[in-house]
């Protein structure tokens, strides 16, 4: 049976669509068979990430009503042969489905798949409540900001009411030097305040965005970057696999000697 999870952030525009992209592509990549499920109703975005936009024809919608089956409403990823994509549909608004109506879609694929990670929606309403329906783990998303820190932990709150009990957490968007002036709140701070497993810090990096823009999951570059590296050993550590944290620090120091090296040399 498959793993399922959701994830979540309470707080839009924290990073948890790309997130979800490329802990998806780099479970895949470790041989497993993954479904990624677009659960963002109206505003859908998934597709994108992975580059596959133009190749949906159904969606989840048209599972539900009896068009197609669920076969042929997955898109293959022909880079990655494990994965697949359940899109949501754009013409529709979230109350379109129930959550017994996500418990049905998922139950079609637990028995195909190894992992099914269910894309939540920003906010606390409908959206969220059927991304969860099916959920057995969650994933929080957060960045280091007061704000997204206080939705992440309003949202750990309302999984545990809804008995999802295991949780865990990536912080995204990390700046070493900001932590280190004091101008952005540490791990730690966040750990203190969540009180959640973590499982992943992934550091600000714009080679993200580039590769969001592409519709090229960044863990399927080579060589792979700093994020690249986080995200598979996120998949890694999701498998029970005693992964070291990356030191970010240091890494940033790192670069910058190596940038001042080759621009300064005497």
């Amino acid at each position: 049976m498959a793993r399922i999870i959701v994830t979540t952030s309470g707080k839009g525009g924290v990073g948890k669509t790309t997130i979800t992209a490329n802990l998806g592509s780099a479970i895949a990549r470790l041989g497993y068979k993954i479904a990624l499920v677009d659960a963002d109703f109206g505003l859908r975005n998934l597709d994108l990430l992975l580059g596959l936009e133009q190749r949906i024809v159904y969606t989840a919608i048209d599972v539900l009503e009896g068009t197609c089956t669920i076969e042929k409403a997955l898109v293959r990823d022909k880079r990655q042969p494990n994965l697949v994509l359940l899109p949501a549909a754009q013409n529709r608004t979230k109350e379109a489905i129930s959550p017994e109506q996500m418990k049905e879609l998922v139950s079609q694929l637990e028995k195909q798949f190894d992992y099914i990670l269910i894309d939540c929606p920003a906010g606390i309403e409908m959206g969220f409540r059927n991304a969860i329906a099916a959920a057995q783990e969650a994933i929080i998303v957060t960045t280091p900001e007061m704000a997204a820190v206080r939705d992440a932990d309003r949202v750990v709150g309302l999984l545990e009411s809804e008995e999802v009990k295991k949780i865990h957490l990536i912080v995204n968007r990390v700046r070493p030097q900001m932590i280190q002036l004091n101008q952005m709140i540490s791990v730690e701070d966040i750990l203190e305040i969540l009180v959640v497993p973590l499982v992943g810090i992934v550091p600000d990096d714009e080679r993200i965005i580039i590769s969001t823009n592409r519709g090229e999951p960044l863990v399927l570059e080579e060589p792979p970057s700093i994020p690249a590296i986080a995200f598979n050993n996120i998949a890694r550590r999701l498998e029970g696999q005693d992964i070291p944290f990356l030191d970010l620090m240091a890494a940033h120091d790192n670069l910058i000697t190596r940038i001042r090296r080759r621009f300064f040399r005497n």
